[in-house]
């Protein structure tokens, strides 16, 4: 008998549950990896784009050098601009500061940032 692993995307949740999970994780990096499923949930299900948006800013400014949410954060807005077709310029100007972070030092902002903002350019025909 084989076993097989499967992955299945996080399935957004209430934005009062999104508020807290991403709070609690930005002051306890201990709360990373639920925060981590919780974010893309919500980039990936949530119909909100400002909403959506709101968080990954607030996780892409207030995570600390080196959090792996960082990452995480420019490459969810990667998916609000392919599933939208569109970001805030807040959220535009992350995108692009993460994914500049990511390429002068991987161990501040993981590559996913750099995904995150080819997707961008990509479905916002950017540059």
């Amino acid at each position: 008998m084989h076993s097989h692993l499967r992955f299945e995307n996080p399935s957004a949740l209430p934005h009062e549950v999104v508020a807290e999970v991403l709070e609690r994780a930005l002051h306890d990096p201990a709360h990373e990896g639920e925060a981590a499923g919780v974010l893309v949930g919500s980039a990936l299900g949530d119909d909100d784009r400002e909403f959506v948006e709101h968080w990954c800013v607030r996780v892409g400014t207030r995570a600390v050098p080196g959090s792996p949410l960082l990452g995480l954060a420019g490459l969810c807005l990667g998916h609000v601009a392919r599933r939208f077709g569109r970001l805030g310029d807040e959220a535009l100007a992350l995108a692009q500061s993460l994914a500049a972070r990511a390429q002068a030092d991987p161990s501040d902002v993981d590559g996913r940032a750099v995904d995150g903002f080819d997707d961008v350019r990509s479905f916002l025909h950017l540059w």
